[in-house]
């Protein structure tokens, strides 16, 4: 339901607009993209490369079982067929139906299969189910966690090198199973409702991507893992009020901005039990964050360990029987630091690779065991944007980046030592974005390619030549399905701003566009370092919306300001530090009155901006600080007080709160603040269950604009989290409204000048 703020329109005196129908077909078209399979590509996967690239496996259907899945196996050269693994396979025991599995895994030495079934969701994804063994010599299956695991209880499990045992967590717990018996040894046993072993807290997994927190060494003797003492944290309480008769209560440890965090620490232990010895890791566990962890050889871990502040990490070694640490590498920025994801070794180990912005662009080092020598093997006035493998054999280096157009994504090479230019392998006449899955020999890879306009196509290639081996989903029928939808195609930009700075964006306008007549303007806005929207890639149900939006007479837009995580330099992202919101919300105002200043066929008096997340910050910072520039919001799933988000993300952008200057620093960046700027039509969209950013700040700002007596409207999607999309029809009805509420107070079409 809708609660529109009546008392408060009739107070002000403000006309209620001419209500504009929304019409039938775009009803019809509505229902096709957000409520059918109309739209929906093809799929491929899950799939893995086994036996180093010389073959993969895939997921199919079952020709012999209804509604089930075979594993099939494909030769990469040839393309040569054979199920691998049938569904008559994984019918367990007294079972009439096979397994239906989400995931999957093999072993190192293929022979043994690791099936994740019967999977819950865990805040934002599903990492809690039932795990099951496969023996193909066999034909054994055989499902984990003993008699008494109860259903959908095992988190992460994960074969041992040698593949003899498998480790996973329950309840808060590390525990390793022996295949051979099902001897079940636990590694650790005091969890409780607020400490757990090998999994994390609620922010390390929303903030630093941090699940599955333990590792095997790679001779399978011991584990590393992480302990997670969450005492004294804050508790935000989900309130369930729709399931039962009376309110259930979600309790969530949240550490909020400027909070108490978590105590984290790591430790290794035997594989067969014993006690633990704990990494020696300085300073304060609650005031530093420990993010990632892996082993360095067989009795050394790596691990970085990022202060408070998060403008400092410290690349440290530790010694698996001692827990003794030294410091080998300090990464330091006057704004934040980014942590480094999956460190590569090199030359037996003795070098290992690692991404720095210490040039003022993100570029791969080439860095000695000890830390005393680090060569810059990519150089350039240009970002890498993801390390895609890494050949030793052939001394090649495989990285995503775009040094001529931050919109899109491409694949370079270049030697491991630095000494060549680097050489682009992704096709020149491809413009848009490419995104790879190597083999681990690096002669192969899954290569997905779309544009702004195209569904994507995945196809096997051959490195470095790119030949195409052969197309593994062609999206044929999806194409052909879409196409009635894209009557123009998207239009990418650069728009000057203040500073001498200059904006990447698309536009897409309608099909009957007439340049001699002034349209509506409806931007669509994310903002801030977590997301980049002016890219030239498919996106699926928002492409086609936008397409929609835009042939009911719209001019449809983005621009990413700065701050956003586009491969632009250093300077470029970290220039918003200490100010998220205030910079990027005055770049999209001037970007927007600057097209309106170059472009005549659009229409400075209707301007509409949206955005979700932290795009719906960024459109409350539009509408109560450029009051004059924008009409209309729409407003999904904000933060409208950055203090009421949590720690990691927060103070990594903003600082810590600690005195008066920050406290003061906090309020002028927060949108709620601001809000006695409102002069247009703003609709604010929350779900009520949302862990991520809580509801709470969404009742503290409508209390702020009563308070101040603005009018607005707002919907609450009962119990649903950030995503706002369970329940059936729950998509279609917030797009739905979105769509209705835009035509209704910015009316479409274009207008004589």
């Amino acid at each position: 339901m809708r609660v529109v703020f009546g008392l408060l329109t009739l107070v002000t005196s403000v006309l209620p607009p001419v209500v504009a129908q929304v019409p039938e077909n775009v009803n019809d078209m509505m229902r096709r993209i957000f409520a059918s399979a109309d739209f929906a590509p093809q799929r491929f996967g899950p799939a893995r490369w086994i036996e180093t690239g010389t073959a993969y496996t895939t997921v199919e259907k079952s020709a012999a079982i209804p509604d089930a899945s075979d594993i099939v196996r494909y030769e990469t050269a040839t393309g040569a067929r054979s199920v691998y693994i049938s569904a008559r396979q994984l019918v367990p025991s007294g079972a009439s139906e096979a397994l239906d599995f989400d995931d999957y895994t093999w072993s190192a030495d293929g022979n043994l299969l690791l099936l994740f079934t019967n999977t819950q969701r865990v805040w934002r994804q599903n990492t809690r189910g039932d795990y099951w063994v496969l023996d193909r010599k066999t034909g054994a299956l055989k499902k984990l966690g003993g008699p008494n695991a109860p259903p959908s209880s095992l988190m992460y499990a994960r074969f041992s090198p040698a593949g003899d045992r498998v480790a996973y967590v329950r309840r808060g717990n590390v525990y390793v199973e022996r295949l051979s018996d099902g001897a079940i040894t636990a590694l650790t046993s005091d969890a409780d409702s607020l400490h757990v072993n090998g999994m994390t807290d609620w922010v390390y997994e929303e903030e630093f991507d941090l699940r599955d927190a333990f590792r095997w060494s790679p001779d399978g003797s011991k584990i590393a893992y992480w302990r997670f003492d969450m005492t004294g944290l804050g508790t935000y309480f989900l309130v369930n009020d729709t399931d039962s008769l009376y309110p259930k209560i979600t309790p969530i440890q949240y550490p909020k901005v400027g909070t108490r965090n978590s105590a984290v620490r790591a430790g290794v232990v035997s594989a067969d039990g014993g006690p633990t010895t704990w990494l020696q890791v300085p300073d304060d566990p609650r005031e530093n964050y420990l993010p990632r962890m892996e082993w360095a050889g067989p009795n050394e871990l790596i691990l970085q360990r990022i202060n408070r502040l998060q403008n400092t990490d410290r690349v440290m070694l530790a010694d698996a029987a001692t827990g003794a640490t030294r410091t080998v590498l300090t990464e330091r920025d006057t704004a934040w630091v980014d942590v480094v994801d999956e460190i590569q070794w090199l030359a037996k180990g003795t070098e290992f690779l690692w991404t720095s912005e210490r040039d003022g662009w993100r570029h791969v080092y080439r860095v000695s065991r000890d830390g005393k020598r680090a060569t810059n093997i990519t150089p350039g006035a240009f970002d890498v944007v993801d390390i895609a493998a890494v050949d030793e054999p052939g001394q090649w280096l495989y990285y995503v980046a775009s040094p001529d157009n931050a919109t899109q994504r491409y694949l370079y090479r270049t030697r491991l030592d630095g000494r060549q230019p680097a050489v682009r392998v992704s096709p020149a006449t491809a413009a848009g974005t490419h995104s790879y899955r190597i083999s681990p020999d690096a002669r192969w890879a899954f290569h997905t390619y779309s544009h702004f306009d195209s569904p994507s196509v995945i196809e096997l290639v051959q490195l470095p030549s790119h030949r195409v081996v052969r197309s593994l989903v062609d999206n044929g029928k999806q194409r052909a399905a879409v196409a009635p939808l894209i009557t123009r195609p998207g239009e990418f930009f650069r728009v000057a701003v203040s500073d001498g700075v200059s904006l990447d964006g698309w536009m897409i306008k309608p099909a009957n566009f007439d340049s001699t007549r002034g349209y509506p303007l409806l931007m669509y806005v994310y903002g801030e370092p977590a997301g980049q929207t002016a890219v030239d890639a498919w996106s699926g149900g928002a492409t086609l919306w936008y397409h929609l939006i835009a042939d009911q007479g719209y001019v449809v837009a983005t621009v990413d300001n700065r701050g956003t995580p586009s491969p632009r330099g250093r300077a470029w992202r970290k220039v918003v530090y200490g100010a998220i919101g205030v910079l990027s919300s005055r770049d999209q105002a001037d970007a927007v009155r600057a097209l309106i200043g170059s472009h005549r066929y659009l229409d400075p008096t209707r301007v509409a901006i949206w955005g979700w997340s932290g795009g719906g910050s960024s459109t409350l910072q539009a509408m109560f600080r450029y009051p004059d520039v924008y009409q209309v919001g729409m407003s999904v799933a904000p933060v409208p007080d950055e203090r009421l988000y949590d720690t990691i993300y927060q103070e990594r952008y903003m600082g810590l709160l600690d005195g008066p200057a920050d406290s003061a620093r906090y309020q002028r960046a927060s949108p709620i603040n601001q809000a006695e700027g409102l002069k247009g039509r703003l609709l604010i969209v929350h779900g009520s269950g949302d862990d991520n950013v809580h509801y709470q700040g969404t009742e503290r700002l409508m209390n702020r604009l009563v308070a101040l007596d603005k009018p607005f409207d707002f919907m609450a999607y009962p119990n649903r989290s950030h995503c706002i999309c369970e329940g059936r029809g729950t998509t279609l009805h917030i797009y739905s409204l979105l769509t209705r509420y835009l035509m209704e107070h910015l009316p479409a079409g274009p207008r004589s000048r």
